[in-house]
């Protein structure tokens, strides 16, 4: 038990349930945020996942955190996929509310943890989405009438794409940085890893340009630390990448949806398919299991097997 929770005893069972809810997710998440240092994204996630189950305890009259027993989580589950949430969102919400008892249990918070028995649903293996190199070249290519917005979106597009960095650390990444000279970002990722990625010239020249004459003109004299800056000159959020994404996927006549995420997909599969090797690519991405970098291998070889059966004259 951490030493900050050692005075917390049964006590708490018998406060009302919203009393018990707010200092037992207070706990928690102090937990989370000051000893296992879990990123702010995956902090909302839990806060979402455990908020939604309180919710629903309040909805079936369950007063204390000893009530909850499997039939009460089964129910949850049920009404979770009558909303029509993934099996994928539904494993991450057990996920999360295994953590939480787990950790109310073994600061005797609560006496059992009734997610024990509860598996996590099945949500198969899915292959992530890569473009095709055409669409890349595609979605890269900026428009005829340029604004000093469009070349920071596209200097945005491009860097993503030079550097498989995920939306939050692109939206996020401080000035300081990005290193043109040397054509290294420097990123700070999940569990607070550091990582140098390099990118080519390509990317080099139109994030240059940017700097030079896009990012002042948007500041208008304000200064920010923040390597793209919003109208207001504070940085960029990933809702408003979202949009980019999407003005920019029309712009270039793609009809797919495209995410952020399918652009560092396509990061990794290209890098693979012409020849890089896997340890590089994973330490490029950020994985801390290489077995996560090798999922982007199944996706060459679904290639390969495509090309095969098209072009093969008994395939």
């Amino acid at each position: 038990m951490s030493k900050s929770l050692q005075h917390i005893n049964l006590s708490i069972l018998r406060q009302p349930i919203c009393q018990q809810f707010i200092s037992a997710r207070s706990l928690f998440f102090r937990y989370l945020i000051t000893e296992k240092r879990l990123a702010d994204n995956t902090i909302k996630a839990y806060r979402a996942d455990i908020n939604l189950f309180f919710i629903f305890l309040g909805q079936q009259k369950i007063a204390t955190l000893e009530e909850i027993h499997s039939t009460t989580l089964h129910t949850f589950l049920e009404q979770c996929r009558a909303r029509c949430l993934s099996n994928r969102s539904n494993a991450r919400r057990v996920s999360t509310l295994k953590s939480f008892f787990s950790f109310l249990q073994a600061n005797n918070i609560t006496r059992h943890n009734p997610f024990v028995a509860i598996d996590l649903p099945r949500i198969g293996s899915q292959l992530p989405k890569a473009l095709a190199l055409s669409e890349v070249i595609r979605l890269l290519t900026p428009p005829s009438t340029i604004t000093p917005q469009i070349q920071r979106n596209y200097s945005m597009l491009h860097l993503l794409y030079a550097t498989g960095l995920r939306v939050s650390e692109l939206v996020s990444l401080p000035l300081a940085a990005c290193n043109l000279s040397s054509c290294f970002v420097r990123v700070i990722g999940k569990g607070n890893k550091e990582r140098l990625i390099p990118f080519g010239i390509p990317a080099r020249e139109i994030v240059e340009q940017y700097l030079r004459t896009a990012r002042p003109l948007i500041l208008k004299g304000r200064r920010s630390n923040s390597l793209f800056v919003s109208n207001r000159g504070s940085a960029m959020s990933r809702l408003r990448f979202w949009q980019i994404i999407k003005e920019a996927t029309r712009a270039a006549g793609i009809s797919k949806a495209i995410s952020p995420h399918m652009l560092r997909h396509s990061f990794a599969t290209h890098l693979l398919s012409h020849g890089a090797d896997l340890r590089s690519v994973q330490l490029m991405l950020g994985h801390s299991d290489i077995a996560t970098t090798q999922i982007y291998t199944h996706i060459d070889q679904d290639r390969l097997k495509e090309i095969h059966k098209k072009f093969h004259p008994r395939g």
